[in-house]
């Protein structure tokens, strides 16, 4: 799915004098999710370092370069109209990302691209760079923040502990795309969280393909971080990241059974209390086609005991409707579920076949019609929910992330609501707000999906 469409101005959060030459530019375009903006991040810090400048419109640019996402035929007409815009203003453009994984489409849809590369691969997009327009010099390290290039606002950022996913749900094609797992060494990650602390990051926001999964590959193989050894466990890790000080945030978690056992993290004050889980449907013989944890009864009652544990806990999922072969009779399971999970926020997608899913050739395909009916009804189900859900919260104080900011009101977020795809809260306060600060408030009306909250402190 494209959560992002962007052309980016880096900011270099107060980085060395660049040498007095004209350096070459760079237009950069990154599409697709909080994964594929980390990998933009990547390309763009070892550009900074070589001297590329960046520029804010394709014309000005010696070269554009398109991060693309592949994982749905929506997101490649997304990506394959976004490269077409780039070589109607610039003529010079580097595919990389998702799609880059398929070139021979990218290349009959658009045949003028320079080069066509696939995702994770930095170096080759580099080099695809260097060669369209040579470096202004080698790396310098001073050109860019210890943290390196984020495209995200200097309060939050994203942290990708692994690539790649080894799990063969019949809907994705992401294995084929990014490969089985790969995880980091947890040092590694550690270190870095620690250099975004101390830049001013107030949030991490922990991703991956598979998060729940991490360290599997390692066989848990420890590394040294601070005075000790860290496994490279999902837990471990957690715990880890938890001492940093900042707001951890877990994001694309797998419901594994040792998932449960962060939760007692998020209980203590460790980790937010938030957990975005993907549970994709609740019918068993429709998660046992989609090749997921098909055992309804033990996720609500999981659900349960994590509540019993950790009160404040907010659950985040995501669901697909007109799986091929789900019945009338599978919705309304999915549709009680609902119910009865009471989960805070949800996002619900029409399912899309895509090339080279297996899921396509499981059972006919559910009429487009009855796709629409049921997304329709899923989602004024859910609506009612999460209201529910946040009008229990007026007349409680909160503490809240301030993502933008006008003078007296300013816009930010609670534990609750992750950046991009959950909710907000609009604040009023007696001074100034800063965008980047924590404040206290008093929240006082819920609407569908949004708070309204006064600043206390």
């Amino acid at each position: 799915m494209s959560d992002t469409s962007q052309i980016f101005e880096t900011n270099d959060g107060g980085a060395a004098a660049r040498p007095a030459k004209a350096n070459p530019k760079i237009s950069f375009v990154s599409l697709g999710c909080p994964k594929a903006l980390v990998d933009s991040e990547r390309i763009l810090t070892q550009l900074r370092a070589e001297g590329y400048e960046i520029s804010r419109n394709h014309a000005g640019a010696d070269v554009v370069v398109v991060n693309t996402c592949g994982f749905l035929d929506s997101a490649k007409a997304e990506s394959l109209g976004a490269i077409g815009e780039a070589l109607s203003e610039n003529g010079r453009v580097i595919v990389t990302g998702c799609m880059g994984a398929q070139p021979e489409e990218i290349r009959a849809a658009h045949p003028g691209v320079l080069a066509v590369t696939g995702p994770q691969a930095y170096e080759s997009v580099v080099a695809a760079v260097h060669e369209a327009v040579p470096p202004a010099h080698d790396p310098y390290v001073d050109l860019v923040p210890p943290q390196g290039v984020k495209l995200t606002p200097r309060h939050y950022a994203y942290l990708k502990i692994s690539e790649g996913c080894s799990n063969r749900c019949t809907f994705c094609i992401i294995p084929s795309l990014r490969g089985d797992l790969v995880s980091r060494p947890a040092g590694d990650v550690l270190r870095e969280a620690e250099r975004l602390v101390k830049a001013g990051v107030k949030e991490i926001l922990v991703i991956s393909q598979d998060t729940s999964a991490y360290g599997v590959d390692l066989r848990y193989a420890a590394s040294p971080w601070r005075d000790r050894e860290v496994r490279a466990k999902f837990y471990d890790l957690a715990a880890a990241l938890g001492e940093l000080g900042a707001w951890i945030r877990l994001h694309y978690v797998y419901p594994y059974p040792h998932v449960d056992e962060v939760i007692g993290l998020m209980a203590e004050g460790k980790v937010l209390p938030y957990l975005d889980i993907p549970f994709q449907h609740a019918a068993p013989n429709v998660l046992k086609a989609m090749r997921r944890p098909a055992h309804q009864e033990k996720t609500l009652g999981r659900i349960r005991r994590w509540r019993e544990e950790c009160p404040d806990l907010a659950i985040r999922s995501t669901f697909i409707v007109g799986f091929p072969g789900e019945t009338d009779a599978d919705f309304e399971e999915l549709l009680s579920f609902l119910d009865e999970a009471s989960l805070d926020r949800v996002g619900c997608f029409k399912y899309e076949a895509v090339a080279g899913a297996t899921a396509n050739d499981l059972a006919a395909p559910v009429p487009e019609e009855v796709k629409e009916q049921r997304w329709h009804r899923f989602m004024a189900r859910q609506q009612a929910i999460s209201a529910r859900r946040l009008a229990v919260k007026v007349g409680k104080r909160a503490k809240i992330l301030v993502d933008k900011s006008s003078g007296l009101t300013a816009v930010g977020r609670g534990s609750w609501d992750a950046p991009e795809i959950d909710g907000v809260v609009h604040l009023t306060g007696r001074r100034p707000i800063r965008a980047g600060e924590f404040v206290s408030v008093r929240i006082d009306r819920a609407d569908a999906y949004d708070l309204h909250a006064t600043v206390t402190g």
